[in-house]
């Protein structure tokens, strides 16, 4: 039960609710692992009928449905702020609309890829990449450059016949998944990598479940939970008067509200919900 003063997160997936049930329950049990005793998380996801398959696969490799997808995810961090939470968290590897989330939201914003990327860099860990769509290599890659951290990146490996080992875990059969895995944490390792990343949010989730923290030798960073105790810690920092967020300049200071919903009700049609 929800107490008055609890902490609300609003954790985003680039899924639908319900199309892989196994996935929803982990994601769940995951972050109620992870989550502070005073931390609510509310799991969003899609609207249903952004795609008719079970997974997002076919339509996250195309930058024009991406911007799309973007504009969702920033709009709903803004409606998070209007409903009352506390943080918002986008999770998925490429950081859709966190960008644009952080300008139109004055609550703490955070991203799965950006949070382990600079945490990894701020305690000097270089890092490599495991993802199994090869589409994704690229914004990906793009973000790391343009967060500046392209150094601390030792290796993005693309996991061969990722997609199938990733289907076959989902459906109970995680050897495939384990040994392909393993190989390109290797792979990563003979690189130079110091930690390992799992790009997507779904191959985090294989891992958490089945308790695997460490692959050819390396740790394993949880991007999902570590983004939620990031959005935890923010707050928390904004509480004790030590880190917030600026209401300055061109990026952060935002109109007032009268002419913020003026505009929403000219370009998308109504106001963002929660106003």
């Amino acid at each position: 039960m929800q107490k008055k003063d609890d902490m609300r997160i609003w954790f985003h997936k680039h899924t639908v609710e319900g199309r892989l049930p196994l996935l929803d329950d982990w994601y769940r049990a995951h972050l109620n692992a992870i989550a502070g005793p005073d931390t609510v998380i509310d799991i969003k996801t899609l609207p249903a009928e952004t795609y008719p398959d079970n997974t997002p696969f076919g339509l996250v490799g195309h930058h024009s449905a991406q911007v799309l997808f973007s504009e969702h995810f920033a709009h709903s961090a803004l409606r998070a702020e209007r409903e009352g939470y506390d943080a918002w968290v986008i999770a998925a590897g490429q950081d859709p609309g966190l960008r644009d989330a952080r300008h139109l939201a004055g609550i703490p914003t955070l991203g799965y890829g950006e949070a382990s990327f600079f945490l990894s860099a701020m305690t000097g860990q270089r890092f490599g990449l495991l993802g199994f769509m090869p589409p994704l290599e690229e914004p990906i890659r793009a973000n790391i450059t343009r967060y500046g951290l392209d150094r601390w990146l030792a290796s993005y490996e693309v996991v061969p016949d990722g997609w199938a080992g990733v289907h076959a875990a989902l459906d109970g059969d995680y050897d495939g998944f384990v040994a392909t895995y393993t190989d390109a944490a290797e792979r990563a390792r003979q690189a130079g990598a110091e930690v390992i990343i799992p790009a997507e949010g779904i191959p985090n989730e294989i891992f958490w479940h089945l308790g695997i923290r460490e692959l050819a030798g390396l740790p394993v960073i949880d991007p999902a939970g570590l983004a939620v105790k990031f959005a935890e810690f923010s707050v928390q920092l904004g509480e004790l008067g030590i880190f917030s967020r600026s209401n300055s300049g061109y990026w952060f200071h935002r109109p007032p509200s009268d002419i913020a919903h003026h505009l929403e009700k000219v370009f998308l049609g109504s106001t963002i919900q929660g106003a």
